[in-house]
């Protein structure tokens, strides 16, 4: 369990978790957040959630989390975290496939270079089939 005094204060709305709060975070938590926000996220279970996908594997920065965050479905809603290629995740509770919020996620093989030219067409073909979740 997250309590407050295990933040770092960083400025008037920056808070941070560092990775010393547990042995298996490869990266801190950040929360954007004034003190009365900041109460608020630890009335549920989103800064857990979020200190449990800081220890996920090829992440890169922080795990970072907005204002109006809320506990989610494993990483808190409102959370936002970055994975490397190759080695990284693409996680699907990140994306938001609980509620469609239109963030999408789509494997495919196609190389970038071949579909740079193209990627906003191909983004408003893809939106345009309603297709929401793809692995």
């Amino acid at each position: 369990m997250v309590n407050k005094q295990d933040f770092h204060k960083i400025n008037d709305y920056l808070w941070e978790i560092p990775t010393s709060f547990h042995p298996q975070m490869k990266v801190p938590v950040w929360i954007f957040a004034d003190e009365e926000l900041l109460e608020d996220a630890l009335g549920d279970l989103s800064i857990t959630q979020a200190v449990n996908v800081a220890q996920l594997p090829g992440l890169v920065g922080h795990v970072v989390v907005m204002p109006d965050v809320h506990q989610g479905y494993g990483m808190p809603i409102g959370g936002v975290m970055a994975a490397k290629v190759p080695g990284g995740i693409i996680s699907p509770g990140a994306v938001g496939y609980d509620i469609n919020c239109g963030v999408r996620v789509l494997a495919s093989d196609i190389e970038y270079a071949a579909a740079k030219a193209d990627l906003n067409q191909l983004a408003s073909v893809l939106y345009g089939t309603g297709i929401w979740w793809c692995c």
